[in-house]
């Protein structure tokens, strides 16, 4: 099986053009892991739609199946143009959450950033959690998957790696849930760091970003309308929120390698 690896800010996936197989779940947790496989934090399957120019389809590295990831669309946009798949600057993409359109810059022959609309965020009404003895004041928002978005003092001192996943698997988010902690840090200025669900922790989300600004918004921490710009661990993404909450994310998606993999 043929494969490319890309990468948004570091959140890297296999992509495969052609159809799902039917061991996906199996075959995705073989190929991510970083020590016996290629390494990722899931495989994305790229194929035509019937209703749009393209259609993918998210693995998580545990196996299971994602709605929508904000890194990967970048990377299905640049590898559909730079691959000759289609000559088209602007894009529709079929994703489990909804058609996704997307707006590349190109120079060259080479696309340098990808401006993704991510839809209506829905901000929801605030959850107080107890996770190792400690009070979370959570907001749950919604951009096409679930975020339960955390604001705090000290984004770097959290310690994701235990909190992450019982936030993610807490009785209040019954499908499981991605958790972000984030920090204000300057004017329409956001430190994020991210656990999603099914891969823990990852160097960037773009959907992380996405409901982090818009929960920002809500709270009056930034200003809707103008860029609002998030670092992750793996970079620095643009994210806009409208005054009715539609959302455009915008950064960088790069070619990592292309490889083969044995069955």
């Amino acid at each position: 099986m043929r494969f490319t690896k890309m990468q948004g800010l570091g959140n890297d996936y296999l992509y495969v053009y052609g159809e799902v197989p039917e061991n996906i779940a199996e075959l995705s947790r073989k190929l991510s892991d970083r020590h016996f496989g290629p390494g990722a934090d899931g495989m994305i399957y790229i194929q035509p739609s019937h209703c749009a120019d393209f259609r993918m389809r998210i693995f998580n590295a545990d196996g299971s199946e994602a709605l929508m990831c904000g890194n990967g669309i970048r990377c299905v946009a640049k590898y559909v143009y730079e691959k000759n798949l289609c000559t088209k600057k602007e894009m529709r993409i079929e994703t489990g959450a909804g058609i996704r359109t997307v707006a590349l810059e190109v120079e060259d022959g080479i696309v340098t950033s990808v401006s993704v609309g991510m839809g209506q965020a829905a901000v929801k009404e605030k959850l107080r959690l107890t996770i190792l003895g400690k009070d979370y004041e959570v907001i749950p928002v919604s951009v096409g998957n679930p975020h339960a978005v955390i604001f705090t003092d000290d984004a770097e001192g959290v310690p994701l790696e235990t909190v992450g996943p019982l936030i993610e698997h807490d009785p209040n988010f019954p499908g499981g849930v991605n958790a972000e902690f984030v920090q204000k840090t300057g004017e329409n200025r956001l430190r994020m760091r991210v656990w999603e669900r099914g891969s823990g922790i990852t160097m960037a989300c773009g959907t992380g970003a996405s409901a982090s600004a818009a929960a920002a918004a809500a709270e009056g921490l930034v200003q809707k309308k103008d860029p609002i710009f998030v670092t992750l661990d793996g970079g620095v993404l643009e994210i806009t929120v409208s005054e009715t909450y539609e959302v455009t994310m915008k950064g960088p998606a790069e070619f990592v390698f292309e490889g083969e993999a044995y069955l």
